[in-house]
């Protein structure tokens, strides 16, 4: 697991300070690659490939973790809304947000996730 003043600052703003990054910026809001998603921070495995699905909003999108006993949902009621924050069970990092508007048949929730708290780790072919 990373210290705090060991992460980019980006990572340290997200992940710490429950920042976002801009839409359509991140590094795998638009990947396609087979793998596991894991915490940037302390490496935990948080999202499958297999569970990720365009959403259109610019952040990487899952309909589910890949382990439940990695991620831990919490209430966010900061900027005026009332939000569900996604955390790292492990190290306590924000990752993103859960919303209720994702694919119907896949159970209609949406892990939107800040590309910038996770790590993929290939699928060897």
């Amino acid at each position: 697991m990373k210290k705090d003043n060991e992460l980019p600052p980006e990572l340290y703003k997200v992940a710490r300070q429950q920042g976002t990054e801009p839409a359509f910026t991140g590094k795998y809001w638009d990947n396609h690659e087979k793998g596991v998603y894991k915490c940037a921070v302390c490496g935990a495995e948080l999202f499958s490939s297999d569970t990720k699905f365009d959403s259109g909003t610019g952040w990487p999108s899952f309909t589910e973790p890949a382990n439940l006993e990695n991620v831990v949902l919490k209430t966010d009621d900061s900027h005026g809304m009332s939000r569900t924050e996604v955390v790292c069970k492990n190290c306590g990092a924000h990752l993103g947000h859960l919303f209720d508007d994702g694919p119907a048949d896949k159970g209609g929730k949406r892990y939107c996730i800040n590309s910038v708290c996770l790590d993929l780790e290939k699928k060897q072919h």
